[in-house]
Order: structure tokens, then sequence, then C-alpha cells
């Protein structure tokens, strides 16, 4: 009996250790948990791809270039529209005409309700039907994030966009997050077009999703437009024409000569690479965070881009 009873203890002291030196090795393992730089040092050439010119738009201000990138998946006649208006040249000579503080920046033509005034759009449609959503398809690779969504059943990337998607209904969209380009409009669906356009400069206003037509997002140059001087005018209009911002022009990359191109790769959201890179987002693995969350949100995970090397 003395025997058998020191067995047990002897046992249950050789399991209390394995289960200690468990524990030591899962926290070890957590203190080597990388960080968002390190994932993105260590990703690999083929973790990137490079932007098509053909579906990448240059909006040139005063101060630089907003490198756009389109998303045709999503919207494809909204992209190919302001692809036509951007080769018939309306908005050169327009104007950044909205900056409105946490919400978006908006351009267009200041004269667009003045039908004397207004641009005339030649080749391009003036309105589209609109382009909220589309179908799912198991064709398309949606990285899903593993925390849930106020918003939508589940969301997650598609080719560097911010999506959800619905499995009742079939339904895949774009999701407004910071750097986000849609079509504005009016009351009706399809009173836009592409002639009137705004990025979201502020806290991602998710209330838009599927309200607005969404088609593509900001890659570059973010800061130009972020940092505007915001407009006093009711809801962030500009009231005053001395101080609308003028738009040099908007160009389809494909158009400019190659020398002439900002040659960007963007990572891409279908690898384990970018798995990872969530990951971090959720632990925060940095050594600053005393508290971390363990759980993050569609609009703060930002898809990484970087120069090209030729």
């Amino acid at each position: 009996m003395k025997s058998s009873r020191w067995n047990r203890i002897v046992l249950g002291f050789g399991v209390f250790c394995l289960l200690a030196a468990a524990s030591a090795g899962g926290a070890a393992e957590m203190q080597k948990a990388p960080t968002a730089a390190e994932v993105l040092a260590a990703a690999k050439a083929e973790d990137w791809r490079p932007l098509d010119p053909e579906n990448t738009l240059y909006l040139e201000l005063d101060g630089g270039r907003v490198v756009i990138e389109l998303a045709p998946l999503f919207a494809p006649e909204h992209a190919a529209n302001v692809k036509a208006l951007a080769r018939e040249k309306y908005f050169d000579g327009l104007s950044i005409v909205r900056v409105q503080d946490n919400y978006v920046v908006q351009w267009g033509d200041p004269d667009a309700e003045n039908p004397e005034k207004a641009r005339k759009i030649r080749r391009a449609k003036a309105t589209l039907p609109a382009e909220f959503d589309r179908p799912w398809s198991d064709g398309i690779s949606f990285a899903p994030l593993p925390d849930g969504d106020v918003y939508a059943p589940e969301v997650g990337f598609v080719n560097g966009f911010p999506a959800a998607r619905d499995a009742q209904s079939g339904r895949l969209w774009l999701v407004h997050c910071y750097g986000m380009v849609g079509a504005g409009r009016g009351d009706a669906a399809d009173s836009g077009g592409g002639a009137e356009d705004y990025v979201v400069i502020g806290h991602a206003p998710r209330h838009l999703d599927r309200n607005c037509t969404l088609f593509g997002r900001v890659v570059q140059g973010m800061e130009l437009l972020s940092s505007l001087p915001r407009a006093s005018g009711t809801m962030g209009f500009i009231e005053k024409p001395e101080q609308l911002i003028p738009i040099r022009s908007l160009r389809v990359a494909a158009d400019a000569p190659p020398a002439e191109r900002t040659n960007l790769e963007i990572l891409r959201t279908d690898t384990e690479t970018f798995r990872r890179l969530v990951e971090s987002r959720r632990s925060r693995n940095e050594p600053w965070f005393l508290f971390k969350p363990g759980r993050v949100e569609i609009c703060n995970v930002p898809v990484p881009g970087r120069k090209k090397n030729d």
C-alpha cells in the first residue's frame, strides 16, 4: 500500500512538472510571437503583388500625388466609368469641394448644380446603376477575420480590399474603412456615376456600407487628403470659391509613361504572411502594450504597400 501510494505521488509530481514545463513553453512561445514589423520584415517576394496600371489612378494635387487602386471585381461599371472620365480629362482643373472632419474628402465640379456652368461629360456616363454589393462566388479568395463584426455577418479581405459577406443572402460588398474611395450620389440609388467622388478620412463610417458604391482605395498619399484644411460649410462643403482646392489632373496609371509611374506593390491578403500579420494586429506583441486585446476589427487591419524594387 505504501509503495502504491508513493508511486501515485511520484506520478502526480511528474505530471505536474510536465504541465508546468508546457505552460512555461507556451508562455515563452507567446513572448516570441512576432510583431507586425517583424512579420513584414520576414515576408517573401511572392507575398507581394504589383499594382495593375490599368486599374490604378493618379490624383494630382498641388501637394503631390494620391495613388488609388480600383476594385473592378466589386464595381466594374464605376471603375470603368471613372477611367473614362479620367481619359477625357473631365476632372482636370476641377476641385476638392468638401473636407468634413472625421468623415470624408470629396471632389467634383463646384458648378455641378448649375446646368449653364457645369462641365460637360463627353464620352463617359453621367449616372450608373448602383453597385452596392455583388453575388458571392466560391472562386473569390476571401480571407476572413476571426472576431466578428457589428455591421455584417462576416468580414475579411479580398484582393487587399476590406470586405463583408453574408452567406445567407449570398452577397459580398466592400466596407467603408479609412482610405476607401466611393461615388457620391443623391437620394436615388442610381444617381451617381463617379463624376463626384469621396475618400474616407476619419473614423470608419460603416453605416454607409451598401448605401454608396465603393470602387477603390487609396494606397499612397492619404496624408495629402487627411491633412487638408477643414471646411466650415454645412457637412464640410467649401462655400467660398477662393478656398476650393484645385485638382491638377486625374489619370489612369497605364496612360502615364513608365518613367512617371509610381511603382508600388501591395501585400497579398491570401497568404500565410497576411494571416500572421492579422494575428499580430490582434495580439499586439510589441512590448509597449501592457494590455493585449486579442481581437481586431476590419478597419484596424491596414493592408501594407511598399515601393516596388525594379
